[in-house]
C-alpha cells in the first residue's frame, strides 16, 4: 500500500470539533535546528502548537526566516490554520518572542518558558531523526517544496499517525 504524500498541517483528531484549548506555541529557528533551502542564506523555520494538557501536536507551519515581518506572516498563517479547523485558543503559553506580542491579544498570552520544555524535546526528536535539521549539517534541500514536504510528512507520520485512520 502506497503512503500518501499529502502533508496535513492540522492534527485530524482536532479538526471541526469546536474545541476551546490552551496551547503551547514555539518556533524551531536557526539556533535550534538549522534548516536551509539551497544555501545558508535561505533558512526556514518551523512554528507549531501543542495541546497544553495532552502534549499532542495540534498544528504546524513552515516559513522563511527573514526580517520585515515574515515571521509575523508565518505565525498568522498558523493562527489561520487553527481558525479554519475551528479550534478556539483560550490561552497561548509562549516564550517572549516579539512576534507573539505583535500578533496576540495580551489577555490570551502567558509567558512561561519552562512550560515549553515538551516542545523543546520535540525539536530534539526532529533534529535527531532528520539530517537536514541537525545543528551542524551539510544537508540542504534544493527546493522549498521538497524541504517542507519532507518535514511535514515526518510530522504527519511521527506525531499524527495514530490519528489519521
Amino acid at each position: 500500500m502506497k503512503k500518501s504524500s499529502e502533508v496535513i498541517h492540522v492534527n485530524p483528531l482536532y479538526i471541526d470539533r469546536g474545541l476551546k484549548m490552551s496551547l503551547k506555541v514555539n518556533e524551531m529557528c536557526r539556533a535550534a535546528g538549522r534548516s536551509y533551502v539551497g544555501k545558508k542564506k535561505q533558512p526556514r523555520w518551523l512554528w507549531w502548537v501543542e495541546d497544553a494538557v495532552t502534549g499532542e501536536i495540534i498544528a504546524f507551519v513552515l516559513g522563511p526566516v527573514r526580517r520585515c515581518g515574515r515571521t509575523h506572516q508565518t505565525f498568522r498563517h498558523l493562527m489561520n490554520l487553527l481558525e479554519v479547523a475551528k479550534i478556539e485558543v483560550i490561552r497561548w503559553i509562549k516564550d517572549s518572542w516579539w512576534a507573539y506580542f505583535d500578533c496576540l491579544d495580551q489577555r490570551f498570552r502567558l509567558i512561561r518558558k519552562a512550560s515549553l520544555q515538551s516542545l523543546e524535546r520535540k525539536h530534539l526528536t526532529l533534529r535527531t531523526r532528520l539530517k537536514r535539521l541537525t545543528r551542524r549539517t551539510i544537508c540542504f534541500s534544493k527546493s522549498v517544496v521538497i524541504h517542507d514536504t519532507i518535514i511535514g510528512l515526518f510530522i504527519n507520520q511521527f506525531f499524527f499517525a495514530d490519528k489519521r485512520n
